[in-house]
């Protein structure tokens, strides 16, 4: 009798190890990486980082920038298993990969002390960096960035302080990831149960259906209200229930200070030591100065003075704009009511209806998703002669996600695009751009296009309606975009000079400028339609959208000030930190507030841009971009919102540039002047607009 032999079955090989991962255009095989792929990738590429470093050091040439600065190898190993990694773990999360995250993010850190605190590597970097060939402009910036990336990091410090700094990176690498993932489990956590109809008088239809569809996704009766935006706030701009608005808002606002697992404050205080800490290692007084120094404001005083400035021009319209929403409110509740934060948004609403007949929830049939993004697309074709196929055939890390070849004028390959729109429990609240594989330009010319996604949580679709955006959604459905389009056309020789890498007050300008194009009359006109009778926006519509842009602008400006103030409060600090982290933040935001503030609220805890994300010391930078889209815009405005050239002049000298060169060479090139703050002014209604 035969013996049957069974057939080996093929070893499952991590797929992070394929020379290729055969897929269109090597994109992440996200249909194949399983969680414990990821470890085994890290590991294996930080021994072939150290390998490229051993080989840079032992190089018997003498450095140059081509073995030394220039030798590295662009979307390697580790960067591509890190870039998966950490953006699944703020878009498609869960809590084997919190866990994973934790054990890996000090491995890594201390990965990065060992090659920036390699004193033979620094050596060969300094020697080229003292004498080296003629250079190109975008040589010269990379030799630059390469050094100064040491020095910052600590190369010239002693032994010991080399340690204090290693120590100082890798409490810091946990706390920042500590900070985001209990802001996520704290947001997740709070949920507002309706199951009484009353509670739900004043709320749109929208806000009902979506809210009757996360009860039934719970197996639940009744109405679900949670802390994400597409819930949260049409809750607090419509609900009549003042109560259940306090209760919405206090339980936002108080996310990560309750007496559990989940609390920030100690977090808070520890982040901004360390930070302080780390720089004062470096030489530098404050953290503030440390991150200045390489920003466009360049130091702290540049920077209150933005924002002093801001104040005194916005101030006495937005006292003015509150008082207008606190009159309504009195003459419909009696003039002893005190208008508090959860009234703002509910009374606002009324205001602007009373004002300018315009509603949020009167625009939003003309917003479904899908034409929104025909839209945002078109304007690209428009502006830029480039165009968009979906690829069904790239993999996707979620089924919201959908993949897009992304073609230039001319037809050739220019990038992937994930488009990735609503929220649900494994993702970070907020809206951001990234990258999967950053652009660059081999030695033989071959261009390597880069891999971009777009993140936000825009309103879901429900059982009856699709996806029906408000406008500000679609704001920021185009400021993401924005950043995309830095990334999508960026062209430099070297990756870590691409696309989004340039200076942090310098990359909200892509982003912010096209924001301005979401009440422009054109633009709305070639897309905004009825999602059920496919009538367009009307044109009276339009003109209320446009008379009421700027409708408590002084507000919102005073506002985002105040954020900005408190980022400069706590990184501005040269001694220890260890004050009430509720009182201080009261304080040090008191000049910009104008509504009252409850003693339990704390926003430190949860504001994510200052500690655990890039904007540490940089929160201003929104204001500063601002200062130059006002500024840039105006000239699309004089051309033409879809001037060809004008766009071109942009594509040329600001978004496939990246950080090849000083951003303000690059703006005044475009410009052709420096930016001034009178074009926001103006846009605001805050000073009037020069007519020759």
């Amino acid at each position: 009798m035969d013996t049957i032999k069974e057939t080996p079955k093929e070893e499952r090989k991590n797929p992070f190890f394929n020379a290729s991962y055969n897929t269109p255009h090597d994109t992440a095989p996200f249909d194949r990486i399983c969680l414990e792929d990821y470890e085994p990738a890290f590991m294996e590429g930080i021994r072939q980082d150290d390998d490229l470093t051993d080989r840079i050091i032992n190089n018997p040439e003498p450095p140059s920038f081509d073995n030394t600065v220039a030798f590295n190898v662009p979307d390697n190993l580790l960067s591509r298993v890190s870039n998966v990694f950490f953006n699944l773990l703020s878009a498609n999360t869960n809590d084997e990969m919190d866990e994973l995250a934790q054990k890996m993010s000090p491995i890594l850190t201390e990965h990065a002390n060992n090659i920036l605190l390699n004193e033979n590597l620094f050596a060969r970097i300094k020697s080229v960096y003292e004498n080296h060939r003629e250079l190109t402009p975008e040589e010269q910036m990379l030799l630059e960035k390469s050094y100064d990336g040491f020095i910052r990091s600590g190369a010239n410090l002693s032994a010991e302080d080399k340690e204090k700094f290693r120590t100082i990176s890798q409490e810091l690498s946990k706390l920042t990831l500590q900070f985001s993932q209990n802001n996520l489990k704290e947001t997740n956590s709070f949920e507002l149960h309706l199951t009484d109809e009353n509670d739900l008088a004043g709320l749109p239809e929208s806000a009902v259906e979506a809210a009757a569809l996360a009860a039934r996704e719970k197996e639940m009766q009744g109405w679900l209200f949670t802390l994400h935006a597409p819930s949260y706030n049409p809750f607090m701009t419509y609900a009549d229930n003042r109560e259940l608005r306090r209760k919405m808002y206090m339980a936002r606002n108080t996310i990560c200070t309750h007496e559990n697992e989940y609390n920030n404050i100690d977090i808070v205080k520890r982040i901004v030591n360390l930070r302080r800490e780390r720089a004062q290692l470096l030489g530098y007084p404050t953290y503030a100065d440390f991150v200045l120094k390489k920003r466009m404001a360049e130091n702290s005083q540049n920077v209150y003075k933005l924002l002093n400035d801001l104040l005194e021009a916005y101030l006495p319209a937005a006292r003015k704009e509150v008082r207008e929403v606190e009159r309504m409110a009195q003459e419909k509740e009696g003039k002893d009511f005190i208008l508090q934060p959860w009234d703002f948004g509910y009374y606002s609403h009324k205001l602007q209806l009373e004002k300018y007949n315009l509603d949020a929830e009167m625009l939003r049939p003309y917003f479904e998703l899908s034409r929104v993004k025909e839209g945002v697309f078109g304007l690209a074709t428009r502006l830029y002669g480039i165009t968009f196929k979906e690829n069904t055939e790239i993999p996707v890390y979620h089924p919201d996600v959908t993949a897009y070849e992304v073609f230039d004028g001319d037809g050739t390959f220019l990038a992937v695009l994930y488009t990735d729109f609503h929220p649900r429990k494994s993702k970070q609240s907020g809206a951001w751009m990234t990258s999967y594989k950053d652009q660059w330009i081999e030695d033989n010319g071959t261009n390597h296009r880069p891999h971009v996604s777009v993140t936000m949580n825009l309103t879901k679709p429900t059982d009856s309606k699709p996806a029906l955006l408000t406008l500000g959604e679609v704001e920021t459905f185009l400021h993401e975009f924005g950043h995309a389009l830095h990334g999508i056309f960026a062209n430099t020789r070297f990756e870590s000079l691409s696309g989004t890498s340039v200076y942090w007050d310098f990359v909200e300008l892509p982003s912010q400028i096209m924001e301005n194009f979401a009440i422009e009359r054109d633009f709305l006109n070639t897309f905004a339609r009825h999602y059920s009778t496919d009538e367009p926006l009307p044109e009276e519509l339009i003109d209320r959208i446009v008379k009421s842009r700027n409708f408590n602008a002084a507000y919102a400006c005073v506002r985002q000030v105040s954020f900005g103030l408190l980022d400069m409060a706590y990184y501005t600090m040269e001694h220890a930190f260890d004050e009430d982290v509720l009182a201080f933040e009261k304080r040090a935001w008191q000049a910009a507030q104008l509504l009252p503030q409850p003693e339990e609220t704390c926003m430190s805890v949860q504001f994510g841009h200052i500690m655990a994300g890039g904007y540490a010391a940089g929160y201003y930078s929104y204001k500063w971009a601002e200062v130059l889209d006002a500024d840039a815009f105006s000239l699309f405005k004089e051309k033409g919102i879809f001037n060809r050239e004008v766009a071109q002049a942009f594509r040329d000298n600001i978004l496939s540039k990246g950080g090849t060169e000083p951003p303000m060479d690059l703006y005044k090139r475009f410009r052709g002047q420096a930016p001034t703050i009178d074009a926001l002014l103006q846009r605001n209604g805050i000073k009037p607009i020069n007519k020759v």
